[in-house]
């Protein structure tokens, strides 16, 4: 499994990597406090900068792939979305940190982002993309369940979020074989 940092659009949305760039297109869209009531670290207010040169360590360190979401549309800013996790040698995958501003919840912008990013981890040699999330977090286990993802089991007391309270995280997954079938799915919801 090889995957890189490249553009990646459709009629809906236009993925691009994360440079420093975005910083100021992705702060006011942070600034939604909710969006990291259940997240393992805050990125709203003061916390916007840390969080953020964070997701673009890891993309130069060749750990993640961090990206900016922009509606086709207008070419406005609506969020974030990243590949974790890449563990190329058991071509596996996570995608996560995830999170849009508001404008953009409810629309066709996460199934179509997440058909993008499903489509390249698939076509770069991934057997396996996982996804999670906090077990209170139930809009996002409910798009993981729409999308056609297999909920896999919670492993109890996995993160210690920045609230101070323990997160049991849900784990999704998609496998290769199953990609078809979730990608005519999405495919379906865009049309």
């Amino acid at each position: 499994m090889i995957i890189t940092p490249q553009v990646r659009e459709n009629a809906i949305v236009r993925l691009e990597p994360l440079t420093d760039d975005h910083r100021e297109e992705l702060r006011p869209l942070a600034a939604e406090t909710e969006l990291w009531a259940l997240t393992s670290l805050r990125g709203d207010g003061e916390h916007f900068n840390a969080w953020f040169d964070l997701m673009l360590s890891g993309t130069k360190a060749g750990t993640q792939i961090s990206h900016l979401i922009r509606r086709q549309e207008d070419g406005v800013a609506v969020g974030h979305s990243a590949y974790l996790t890449l563990a190329p040698e058991h071509k596996r995958l996570e995608i996560g940190w995830t999170w849009y501003g508001a404008m953009a919840r409810g629309t066709k912008i996460n199934p179509a982002a997440k058909r993008l990013l499903l489509g390249g981890a698939f076509e770069a040699g991934a057997e396996r993309v996982e996804l999670k999330t906090h077990h209170l977090n139930t809009r996002s286990q409910a798009a993981m369940t729409k999308m056609g993802a297999t909920r896999e089991g919670t492993l109890r007391r996995h993160l210690l979020c920045w609230t101070g309270e323990w997160r049991d995280t849900v784990f999704f997954s998609v496998l290769k074989d199953e990609w078809p079938t979730v990608k005519a799915g999405l495919d379906a919801r865009l049309a």
